[in-house]
């Protein structure tokens, strides 16, 4: 599985992972119950915190631009480029940059808060990131 690092946290590309999901099962016998759960919950709570942040800009009117840094995100090797999104948004690239940083750091954000639900320390935040991206890469 490849993984982008940005800014010190990894990155791993949804595609990937959700193609992985559904089209090559391991064998039952390699799947305890205990890692099929923490697979969905890893896969849920990166699905809800896109999904929030998917509103926010939807509410701002920046669908589209969601939509091109969604896939962005996803780190497909064919993907789309920050130079092709301000080419189509007849921006420049450093004004996508710019505007890509502010959206991955907002996607940290609500990851971070979406994970303070499920520990009962924040000092456990950290340790529970790196947890669902264990799980994610396994």
């Amino acid at each position: 599985m490849s993984v982008k690092r940005g800014e010190g946290r990894a990155l791993i590309p949804l595609s990937e992972l959700i193609a992985r999901e559904r089209s090559d099962p391991e064998p039952a016998d390699v799947l305890t119950a205990d890692r099929i759960y923490e697979r969905r919950w890893a896969l849920t709570v990166l699905d809800h915190v896109l999904g929030q942040l998917g509103e926010e800009y939807r509410m701002a009117g920046n669908e589209r631009l969601y939509d091109l840094f969604k896939e962005l995100l996803a780190g497909e090797p064919e993907g789309i480029s920050q130079a092709k999104i301000a080419s189509e948004l007849a921006v420049t690239e450093n004004a996508v940059k710019q505007a890509y940083h502010r959206f991955r750091c907002r996607y940290r954000e609500l990851m971070r808060e979406e994970i303070a639900h499920t520990v009962a320390v924040p000092g456990d935040i950290e340790d529970e990131l790196r947890h669902l991206i264990a799980v994610l890469r396994e």
